[in-house]
């Protein structure tokens, strides 16, 4: 079985004042959100990306311990039940859905091990709501891994794939990552591709990403 929920009050119509001022002290941009290691320069908040380019962020894994990252998005799927689905038990809600890839390229540039945690991203929907990543109980070939090795210490890369069900037929408008409520957050845009075929061995496939035009998904407001 697979589950997956809405970020808890992630809805971020009312968040439009978080731009507000920020010219005025143009040094801010500059001085990072969280502690970073030295030689770390952190991605502005409210960055526009496209498919393909790198942010470098910073987030709270736990109390007092900070997450850094390189994370590029390499890619954006728009599937089917059909197609990626097939005997998996899926609940009405999540029938009513419409599911996506997310292929991303992470790499560790903190001083925390991060094995085995989540992906800190989340797609916009069509209502510029946030939805969270769904996860499996057991291995999903057509799209994984949904999480960080089980061992990802400093300085480690890795390739992930992250599965969203947008609820009520809802589209992918951006990809987002706003680790908490008040962050201006950082999103990437691109083209809706078909799903990669199911890895038969551990060799490395393209990467994609700005081939293959298809649906184009817009920029998700949030604010």
């Amino acid at each position: 079985a697979c589950s997956d929920e809405d970020d808890p009050g992630a809805d971020s119509s009312s968040s439009g004042s978080t731009a507000s001022g920020s010219s005025a002290e143009p040094t801010e941009s500059a001085r990072p959100y969280l502690p970073v290691p030295a030689g770390v320069e952190l991605s502005p908040q409210g960055s526009q990306l496209a498919v393909g380019d790198t942010a470098t962020v910073a987030y709270e894994v736990k109390q007092g311990e900070v997450g850094v990252l390189d994370l590029a998005v390499t890619r954006l799927e728009k599937t089917s039940f059909g197609k990626s689905f097939v005997g998996w038990d899926l609940d009405a809600g999540q029938q009513k859905s419409n599911p996506y890839f997310v292929r991303a390229t992470v790499t560790n540039r903190g001083t925390t091990d991060l094995g085995g945690r989540r992906v800190p991203l989340y797609i916009v929907d069509g209502t510029n709501t946030l939805v969270e990543q769904t996860t499996f109980a057991s291995a999903f070939p057509p799209c994984e891994p949904g999480t960080f090795p089980k061992k990802f210490p400093p300085g480690k890369s890795t390739e992930v794939c992250l599965v969203f069900l947008s609820p009520k037929k809802g589209a992918l408008t951006a990809v987002s990552f706003r680790p908490t409520q008040e962050f201006d957050p950082i999103t990437w845009t691109g083209y809706l591709q078909e799903p990669k075929p199911p890895k038969k061995s551990k060799g490395k496939g393209d990467k994609g990403g700005k081939g293959d035009k298809g649906d184009q998904a817009g920029q998700g407001s949030q604010g």
